[in-house]
């Protein structure tokens, strides 16, 4: 069941939405899984409410569902509001539940009511999966046992993440070959922190540091930033060495990412960022803000640097360094492949397993 709101008022909002949503089937395959599209009615500013909305929306189609699919578990992702709409489910069907959550309920956690139901929808959990340690911590913090929260980190795909050739990839993509290249990519949202590396760049360069910035994404949904880091550019007069590549396939960003020198995120939240792991796979060394699991994912000098969050001076340091530094790239690229999808899907599974049968011995026993 993957859920549509019927009105995506942050895309509108943000002048970047999409194709109406009744464009979008109510049943798909995706290879052999079969995937539902419910619509329900999503509300900016309900807040808790729209766990109720959520509820009501999907009941119904669970309900159908469940007189020819006896499910044994209910798998939910992201804390709000999803975590308690799934606590509901499981009380109306009589099934145990699993929570994964990803890194924005730190955010949701510092409105009262969101923080509330999330608290009470994860003790009642059989299992709570964080993305990384950091956020394991917050969620005992709400309360939750220890025993019942995990970390399992992402994974990438190796298929499409390993290093290419350098000189190949800058020459597919117009790179000169002895140019001092950086990448950032991300949605041209200001939580991405492009605008912080577009500032490091300026400041690299009147340090005689003659690097170039490639950006690569698009419009995001929290707002339209993209013109904001247009007219940043022009006020340090960098138009010549920042390119924007726009919305690129996965493998492409693969490309850039065999090409680059150093790949830099500096956003100021996130909660186990993909791009970093896939930059890694690809044999990039990566300097990135201490967000999420960032510390996590470059554990040694080795693969990058982590610097504190919106500190400007600390990354145009540790971009210097990076720049100017000779990386095992094969080593990197190891590491970043180090850990599957497929890993994280039987760890998941054995988690799931285990909430279950402890969920029936509880039941058991009452």
């Amino acid at each position: 069941m993957a859920p549509l709101a019927l009105f995506d008022y942050a895309a509108i909002w943000a002048g970047t939405a999409n194709a109406n949503v009744r464009a979008v089937p109510r049943q798909r395959w995706d290879q052999e899984m079969e995937v539902f599209h419910p619509r329900w009615l999503y509300t900016p500013g309900a807040g808790a409410l729209n766990t109720v909305y959520l509820v009501a929306s999907l009941l119904p189609k669970i309900s159908r569902l469940r007189r020819g699919y006896r499910f044994e578990l209910i798998d939910a992702h992201f804390g709000h509001p999803t975590a308690a709409a799934a606590a509901l489910l499981s009380a109306a069907f009589h099934c145990p539940f699993v929570v994964t959550l990803r890194g924005d309920e730190t955010r949701h956690a510092t409105y009262a009511l969101r923080r509330f139901w999330m608290k009470w929808a994860l003790r009642r959990a059989c299992r709570v999966i964080t993305v990384s340690e950091r956020l394991r911590q917050f969620v005992i913090g709400l309360g939750v046992a220890s025993g019942r929260v995990c970390t399992i980190p992402n994974g990438i795909d190796a298929r499409i993440y390993f290093q290419r050739d350098r000189a190949e990839a800058r020459a597919k993509h117009r790179i000169p070959e002895n140019r001092l290249m950086l990448l950032s990519a991300g949605y041209l949202i200001e939580r991405k922190g492009h605008h912080r590396v577009i500032r490091a760049v300026a400041a690299l360069r009147r340090q005689g540091i003659a690097v170039e910035l490639w950006i690569v994404g698009g419009p995001g949904r929290e707002g339209r930033y993209e013109s904001t880091l247009h007219e940043l550019v022009g006020e340090f007069a960098l138009e010549p060495y920042v390119h924007f590549a726009g919305n690129v396939p996965a493998e492409v960003l693969a490309e850039y990412m065999s090409a680059t020198d150093v790949f830099c995120l500096a956003s100021n939240r996130e909660g186990w960022p993909n791009v970093v792991n896939e930059a890694l796979g690809c044999g990039a060394p990566v300097v990135a803000s201490d967000v999420g699991g960032v510390p996590d994912l470059i554990p040694s000098p080795e693969y990058g640097t982590v610097v504190p969050i919106d500190d400007q001076a600390a990354l145009e340091s540790a971009l210097r360094s990076a720049l100017l530094k000779t990386w095992n790239r094969p080593a990197i690229a190891a590491w970043g492949q180090s850990r599957s999808w497929e890993q994280v899907a039987g760890e998941v599974i054995r988690q799931a397993h285990q909430g279950i049968v402890e969920n029936r011995r509880l039941s058991e026993v009452s």
